[in-house]
């Protein structure tokens, strides 16, 4: 990962906040170059976990750069061919139904768009309580789509959230450096 830039992308849950920038902090001890981008709701968001200020503090204090969160912030990333790899983490079934549907209104899946239009990789570390239930078919749609790779997932918590799917983040470097070389990391399911 050392000298690699890799965008490293929030979507809004909220919940995995904690291990995603902790992940995140997993790459930046291993000399990754980190271009931080949030959606808008995750950059502005106030929850349970966290106030977005706090997030955001955090965020920038492991980056040491500016966090990307509209549009027109992330749109330069295809053009300047700006990252090497890109990781949405957490990658909620929204984003996933967006990314699947080639839809591009948000700054995580404008960077997506981006990114892929210089044929590099984006990884997606999924957390979605559809994941076995609304949000299959996308899945299903971006694994069999060029250069889109999963993080390992499994259900989080299969007696009170059933179609409940999470990534499982401590595998994510072993993801990103494997879709680096345009491979899918395996097991997928764990």
């Amino acid at each position: 990962m050392r000298n690699k830039k890799v965008g490293f992308a929030l979507t809004g849950s909220f919940c995995t906040f904690k291990a995603a920038i902790a992940c995140m902090e997993d790459f930046e001890k291993q000399g990754a170059d980190i271009y931080p981008i949030m959606s808008e709701n995750a950059h502005k968001t106030d929850t349970r976990f966290g106030t977005a200020e706090e997030i955001k503090h955090k965020i920038i204090r492991i980056c040491e750069k500016p966090i990307m969160h509209t549009i027109y912030d992330v749109e330069p990333i295809g053009p300047k061919a700006l990252l090497d790899v890109l990781i949405i983490a957490p990658c909620t079934g929204n984003t996933l139904g967006k990314l699947a549907g080639g839809i591009t209104d948000t700054a995580v899946t404008m960077a997506a768009k981006a990114h892929l239009r210089n044929g590099k990789p984006v990884v997606l570390a999924i957390s979605t309580n559809d994941g076995l239930a609304a949000s299959s078919k996308n899945i299903a749609v971006l694994m069999n789509t060029k250069n889109y790779y999963f993080v390992p997932y499994k259900q989080d918590d299969p007696e009170n959230k059933p179609n409940s799917l999470v990534a499982d983040l401590s595998r994510a470097a072993k993801a990103v450096e494997l879709a680096l070389e345009g491979k899918q990391v395996q097991p997928v399911l764990v």
